[in-house]
């Protein structure tokens, strides 16, 4: 669904340009064209209610490939951007959430607060290239971690930095498929897009007492336990749910 109203935000705009230069002939350069489409393309977009991470392609698109042609660039240089933006970003095109990383004020503020916990098991249920797991099960080797990550290469990425951690799972599948109720503290760097249905499985999945904890982008209509602002470039905020208290 979101590829579709991508191409048809792009088409639309296409469609538009051309049609304002054939009934109010202007005098615009190409790239002015190419400017108005790009800018016509992304609020379509927005009108679509495509997510925000859109913008950026719906803006550089046309002009990227106008770049690519004036210079020449090999065909196959194209089918290899666009695997890897496959591998990179599957199943954003379909609705997910895309690639988000964490700071490392976040990796230690989730070791103190899986400590303070007692914590057992833990998941990050958008595991991207392991940036929170792998400082995390250093510092606790005797707390039995997993990563879910469905994209392809990101997790070809975290299986690859988790390799010699025994206590490190990584597993590639949608946060969806995963039961929740082996977990005493759950993490997740997500989408504002996603929320309230995360919001659903963890009250219907995880254990009374165990703690959810969302980087960034709280639950709607839920008050968290507490709410921790950290110090990095972000200003982070971390939302904390108990689980029975929501």
């Amino acid at each position: 669904m979101q590829l579709f109203k991508a191409l048809f935000s792009q088409l639309l705009a296409c469609v538009v340009v051309l049609g304002l230069r054939t009934t109010f002939p202007l005098s615009v350069s190409v790239w002015q064209a190419v400017a108005i489409q790009a800018g016509l393309a992304a609020l379509f977009s927005r009108g679509f209610r495509q997510p925000v991470w859109w913008l950026p392609i719906h803006l550089l698109f046309i002009p990227t490939v106008l770049l690519g042609l004036s210079w020449q660039v090999p065909a196959w240089l194209y089918l290899l951007i666009l695997l890897l933006l496959t591998l990179l970003f599957w199943g954003t095109v379909k609705g997910d959430v895309p690639l988000f990383l964490s700071s490392s004020a976040v990796n230690q503020a989730l070791i103190e607060i899986v400590s303070r916990e007692q914590a057992q098991a833990f998941i990050d249920i958008g595991a991207g290239l392991a940036t929170v797991v792998v400082p995390l099960a250093k510092a606790r080797s005797d707390m039995a971690v997993v990563a879910l990550e469905r994209a392809p290469l990101p997790w070809l990425l975290a299986t690859w930095r988790c390799r010699n951690l025994a206590n490190v799972r990584v597993g590639r599948s949608s946060f969806w498929e995963q039961d929740l109720r082996e977990f005493d503290v759950v993490f997740a760097f997500l989408s504002p897009l996603v929320m309230a249905k995360i919001g659903e499985k963890i009250r219907r999945e995880m254990r009374t007492g165990c703690l959810f904890v969302s980087s960034s982008f709280p639950i709607p209509n839920s008050r968290p336990e507490s709410v921790l602002e950290l110090n990095d470039s972000r200003k982070t905020k971390l939302y904390c749910y108990r689980i029975g208290r929501l």
